[in-house]
C-alpha cells in the first residue's frame, strides 16, 4: 500500500509541476523573471480638484451729453463805436468849454476820450457772448474684468487592498471596482 500511495503522490507532484507554469503564464511578464500582474479591490476613490481662475473682460457702455464751445468770429472791422464815441465826446467837450480856446481843447479832448470809450464798448460787445455752445450725444465705454473660477477634476486618489495590505495611488481616471497592479519580487 505504501507503494500505491507513493505513486499517487508522485503523480500529483508531477501533475502540479506541469500545471504550475500554465497557471502563472497568463499573469507572468516574460521580459522580466520577477514581475507579474494581478488585480486588487478598490476601497475608495476621491476626486482631486484644482481651481482655475479666468479674467473675463466686460465692456460697459453708455451715452452721455458732451458740451462743446466754439468762438464766434469777431466783427473787428466795425468803426461805428469809436466814431460815434468821438462825435459824442467832441460835442460834450465843446459844450463844457467857455471860451473859444477852451472849446477847441475840450472838443479835441472829448473826441479822443469818446473814441477810446467807443472802442472799448465795441470790443466788449464783440467778446461778451461771442461763444456758441452746443451739445452732442457721444458713446463712452470702459472695460472691467470679472474673475470666474472653474473647479476641474485633475485626477483621483485611489485606495485599494492587495493581499491584505492597503495602498493608495493617484490616477488620471476613476478605475471602477478593481484595478490592475504590477507585482514585483526582488531579493533583499
Amino acid at each position: 500500500m505504501k507503494h500505491s500511495s507513493f505513486n499517487r503522490r508522485a503523480a500529483f507532484a508531477g501533475l502540479m509541476t506541469m500545471l504550475t507554469p500554465a497557471v502563472f503564464a497568463q499573469n507572468y511578464d516574460q521580459s522580466s523573471n520577477a514581475v507579474w500582474y494581478d488585480s486588487a479591490d478598490v476601497t475608495g476613490v476621491e476626486p482631486i480638484y484644482r481651481n482655475v481662475e479666468r479674467q473675463i473682460p466686460v465692456e460697459n457702455c453708455w451715452t452721455e451729453q458732451v458740451r462743446h464751445e466754439s468762438a464766434r468770429p469777431s466783427e473787428g472791422g466795425s468803426y461805428l463805436g469809436p466814431v460815434l464815441g468821438a462825435v459824442i465826446g467832441g460835442g460834450l467837450g465843446n459844450a463844457v468849454g467857455h471860451h473859444k480856446r477852451n472849446k477847441q481843447v475840450g472838443t479835441a479832448v472829448g473826441a479822443v476820450l469818446g473814441a477810446t470809450v467807443g472802442h472799448e464798448i465795441t470790443r466788449q460787445s464783440d467778446s461778451g457772448g461771442g461763444v456758441d455752445v452746443y451739445y452732442t450725444s457721444e458713446r463712452r465705454c470702459d472695460t472691467r474684468y470679472e474673475t470666474e473660477v472653474d473647479s476641474r477634476t485633475v485626477g483621483y486618489w485611489v485606495s485599494y487592498r492587495y493581499r491584505g495590505q492597503d495602498y493608495r495611488t493617484r490616477m488620471d481616471h476613476a478605475p471602477g471596482d478593481r484595478i490592475r497592479v504590477r507585482v514585483t519580487v526582488e531579493p533583499i
